[in-house]
């Protein structure tokens, strides 16, 4: 009878065991891929926060952690594309590093007021926030038609006084923040998009260091979970800049429109 039992709680135990491995092992290959779809999305058309933050939540993580947690992968995300612009000759740091002084101030109080959050208002506010991520993917994108009329970039209190509240956003809550620093760089700091998109990467990362150290010290941060997901946002982003995709990323965007609709109904209502 003794053996009996020892036997049954054993088995009991495997199975338990080996569940809970094989889940974990499944959900570390969908964030992996979640970050490789999310990382094609900033490069080709931006958003792809609005993926990973709240699959970081469904797969059990609070809300600040999830926040924290993604600001890892962003931070990889936006060293190789830095990176990849320096290789490209493209790079412009001096200019880029005065916008993106004036995001670090908005993006230490964004972070500050995201970890004092609740997981109840967090998850609300996400939910809102990809809502106008989804609009913004409908919005019609600048053609380069007529960049050859960007050759003198402006700057100006509205320019500053704009790129302060993307900080702001962007420590707060990140998602779809590369559609604010577009729509800044492009209509009021008149850049052609190539320089939109050097200077984009360049400001998110710089004003990441800060919002991740605010993560990581008031422990938000899930450090496997970050670097799963940095893994599949450097592959993607690799991917995106390296393939002709231009068709291709109309199917992606309905996608993710489909999904993101889903989550942000799961986010606001339940």
């Amino acid at each position: 009878m003794r053996n009996n039992a020892i036997l049954k709680a054993w088995t009991f135990i495997s199975k338990q065991y080996f569940v809970n491995c094989k889940m974990t092992e499944y959900a570390y290959i969908l964030l992996f891929f979640a970050g490789v779809l999310a990382g094609f999305v900033n490069v080709m058309a931006g958003g792809g926060s609005a993926l990973t933050l709240p699959l970081l939540i469904f797969l059990g993580l609070d809300g600040a952690t999830a926040n924290g947690t993604n600001r890892l992968a962003i931070l990889i995300q936006n060293v190789f594309a830095v990176w990849s612009f320096k290789r490209q000759k493209q790079a412009a740091f001096k200019q880029s590093f005065y916008f993106a002084l004036a995001t670090l101030p908005g993006a230490v109080i964004g972070a500050l007021t995201a970890v004092r959050l609740t997981d109840f208002w967090f998850r609300k506010i996400l939910g809102i926030v990809i809502v106008f991520v989804i609009f913004s993917l409908l919005i019609p994108k600048p053609h380069a038609k007529n960049e050859s009329k960007r050759k003198d970039p402006k700057s100006g209190f509205m320019l500053y006084l704009s790129l302060f509240g993307i900080g702001f956003y962007g420590g707060f809550i990140q998602a779809g923040v590369g559609f604010l620093l577009m729509s800044a760089l492009y209509y009021l700091a008149n850049l052609d998009l190539v320089r939109v998109n050097v200077h984009k990467v360049f400001i998110v990362f710089i004003y990441t260091v800060p919002a991740l150290a605010i993560f990581a010290l008031t422990g938000n941060i899930d450090w496997l979970l970050g670097f799963i997901l940095a893994a599949g946002n450097a592959l993607g982003g690799w991917l995106s800049a390296h393939l002709a995709v231009k068709k291709g990323i109309k199917i992606v965007r309905l996608v993710l429109l489909f999904a993101f609709i889903l989550m942000a109904a799961k986010l606001i209502f339940t």
